[in-house]
């Protein structure tokens, strides 16, 4: 069985850090793209960052420049290091496989980010 456990949210003020990590098991993020997706209230899940088997990347453009996707493929792990954090990057992120920009599996937990102001 796939599965996704997303960790490492948290409460930060504005222009603080996080690093999310995306711990998988069933699957290898390492045969094809992933990303991280993120979801505030009242809006729909977003893609935001993603990452090819070759280890090209690419950012949707609210986060460009600030937060920056890895993948570890010993460990099977996927993380999100965010910098300059703003109010509105505020949501619940979620991880997961991407074919042509669209989820593949189903969908983990999710970890809470708050960004104070």
């Amino acid at each position: 069985q796939v599965q996704l456990v997303e960790s490492g949210g948290g409460l930060v003020q504005a222009g603080g850090s996080l690093r999310l990590s995306c711990a998988a098991s069933g699957r290898a993020f390492s045969i094809g793209a992933a990303g991280w997706f993120r979801q505030a209230p009242g809006k729909q899940r977003e893609l935001v960052a993603q990452i090819t088997s070759g280890g090209s990347t690419n950012y949707a453009d609210s986060v460009k420049g600030r937060f920056t996707i890895s993948r570890d493929n010993a460990k099977n792990t996927m993380y999100l290091q965010m910098n300059s954090l703003k109010p509105e990057d505020t949501a619940v992120y979620y991880c997961n496989w991407v074919l042509r920009g669209v989820p593949t599996h189903n969908w983990g937990q999710g970890t809470q980010v708050t960004v104070s102001s």
